[in-house]
């Protein structure tokens, strides 16, 4: 029963009530503004779970049907909210099937919050029942993590998780709380994380580094913007087209980045990276200034760093010191939040064109555009593509959708073709390259804004990862739309063994079920399309629909994404065919 008291602590007084540990639990996430977690149920987070029965009108849960799922499903609905996605899990192997939504995220700054349980704290070391040192085991691929071992702990840990998780480079936390704890009944109060001791989240930005940048933009003749997915995450989008369009400059993304610009802006050159576009990739190794914003100079985007950008003159905005001089060699680094970076530079910026420059960007466009794109996007061979499959959804939904992509060849095609009119609309799994990603993240990204159209792209391999997470989306009547595009080879592995190993096709061909009947049996409205005919009336259908959808596309079996830049080649050495 709860009991409210008149605690003092020094000139104030705060109120207190005496509540359990797996109670304080939820009043912590009710005080951080959480409505909606995922997760799975098991015996040492039990106590939890029976809270949240009492509380299920201020508190949603959504049952996954597996843990992975959970953190993705955080994942989708932080990437597109913008807010700490939640995922709840118990001991044991549930806790350790939080991992590798833990790792994507870490890599990925994604802000998330986990809470597992753990068997009580007599117990631990001992080998128990569905015991695991969660707190060992995910330290490696989260922000920070902690566990509680007395119920009076809970409130400051979980202020403070939540607090590392957003702030600065946002990442996930993982608080694990034995069981006992959950049981313990103390005196509850909470106070919101304002900051931590040795931790600097927020880098006071340079003036001088900024002016220094700024002179280096001005004198260019041939400077390239390469932004990335801290644009949006530091919400500098606006300040972001302000540089852009105010010095002229011809910009790059990344995959994460994609969507801070929109697509037709008239500076947005396209992807840079392993299958990014032409132009900026070769072009990266002949600008006389690279200025990368909120970007982490990724391997998958420099291609061998001993030929990435030599002749440039590199200016790295970043929130995070760790990135700086990490793979790349600086002339001029900006510590910061990028909106507060890029607001410091605008005033010292000289307005530019680079009409010159920016020709040579639209010929090399062309170029691609004549070997590549049109043949991707208006095919005149018998079998469907997946480039066609995107662009019919481009229109379909007015470039209004957010695309939510797994990990393969439909990823890297998605990401080149799909087209953005707003923020926070494409959500992949960058770094760690999460294969069944997309499903539980499309549901999350879908209830993180439900008044935006989500559309899932899967290959055939990675669908099957996650593929039981359609008991969400029939549970939850989850308006989700998800298109598989179905080659029946795990594509991406096979157009390596193709180029690199003499088509030596070992474990790359799929035996696959009827996916079509799968998402009958989950009450799914649900579509096979294999004829170009039939493919524009059937998506137009599918993005009119108010109800889940599952569209399997077949498209062509051994197709290959170009543009490619070899692994461990230059981004010069650029193959197109």
């Amino acid at each position: 029963m709860e009991t409210v008291k008149e605690k003092k602590t020094g000139s104030k007084t705060k109120k207190t009530i005496k509540i359990s540990g797996a109670e304080a639990i939820i009043h912590c996430l009710l005080a951080e503004g959480v409505d909606l977690i995922y997760g799975y149920p098991g015996g040492a987070i039990m106590p939890v779970y029976d809270e949240l029965y009492k509380f299920q009108d201020k508190l949603t849960h959504i049952l996954t049907r597996h843990e992975q799922g959970a953190t993705h499903a955080a994942q989708g609905y932080a990437r597109v909210s913008g807010k700490v996605g939640v995922a709840l899990a118990t001991s044991g192997p549930g806790a350790t099937n939080l991992v590798t939504g833990l790792a994507d995220a870490q890599i990925d700054s994604t802000p998330m919050v986990c809470i597992t349980g753990q068997v009580p704290r007599h117990l631990l070391g001992t080998d128990a029942f569905q015991e695991t040192d969660i707190v060992g085991i995910s330290t490696p691929v989260t922000k920070w993590n902690y566990q509680v071992t007395r119920a009076e702990e809970i409130p400051e840990i979980l202020a403070k998780a939540f607090y590392i998780a957003r702030s600065g480079r946002p990442g996930p936390v993982l608080v694990d709380i034995t069981k006992d704890a959950q049981f313990q009944e103390f005196d509850f109060s909470y106070e919101a994380c304002v900051g931590v001791r040795s931790y600097n989240p927020f880098p006071k930005i340079d003036t001088a580094k900024v002016e220094a940048a700024a002179a280096l933009i001005n004198s260019a003749k041939k400077p390239l913007i390469v932004f990335g997915q801290g644009v949006i995450l530091g919400e500098a989008e606006a300040q972001l087209k302000a540089l852009i369009e105010k010095a002229g400059i011809p910009s790059a993304w990344t995959i994460l980045g994609v969507a801070a610009l929109n697509s037709d802006h008239p500076l947005n050159v396209g992807m840079v990276g392993m299958h990014g576009n032409y132009a900026p990739n070769v072009l990266t190794n002949e600008c006389d200034v690279l200025i990368a914003i909120g970007m982490r100079f990724d391997d998958r985007v420099t291609g061998n760093l001993d030929s990435y950008a030599k002749q440039a003159k590199i200016i790295h905005f970043d929130i995070d010191p760790a990135e700086i001089n990490k793979n790349v060699q600086t002339d001029v680094a900006v510590l910061g939040n990028a909106k507060d970076s890029l607001e410091a530079l605008l005033p010292f910026i000289k307005e530019n064109e680079h009409k010159a420059w920016h020709t040579v960007f639209k010929e090399m466009y062309q170029v691609e555009f004549d070997t590549v794109i049109e043949k991707d996007i208006r095919p005149t061979k018998e079998r469907l593509t997946m480039g066609e499959v995107i662009e019919q959804v481009n229109l379909a939904s007015k470039n209004s959708a957010v695309i939510v992509s797994d990990v393969g060849q439909h990823q890297m095609i998605a990401c080149r073709y799909a087209k953005f009119n707003q923020t926070k609309s494409n959500i992949t799994s960058g770094g760690l390259g999460t294969m069944g990603f997309a499903l539980p993240a499309a549901i999350g990204a879908k209830m993180g804004a439900m008044d935006r159209e989500v559309v899932a792209i899967i290959g055939d391999g990675g669908y099957q990862m996650t593929i039981q997470e359609l008991g969400v989306i029939f549970q939850h009547k989850v308006p989700v739309k998800i298109i598989v595009l179905n080659n029946d080879h795990l594509g991406m592995v096979r157009q390596w063994q193709e180029l690199f190993f003499e088509k030596r096709y070992a474990s790359t061909v799929m035996v696959n079920p009827d996916f079509v009947k799968i998402a009958e049996g989950y009450h799914i409205k649900s579509k096979r399309v294999s004829e170009r005919s039939e493919l524009k009336s059937t998506i137009e259908e599918m993005l009119a629909s108010k109800e889940p959808y599952f569209l399997e596309v077949k498209v062509e079996q051994e197709d290959n994404v170009f543009p490619m830049i070899p692994s461990g080649a230059s981004v010069s050495d650029v193959r197109l065919k």
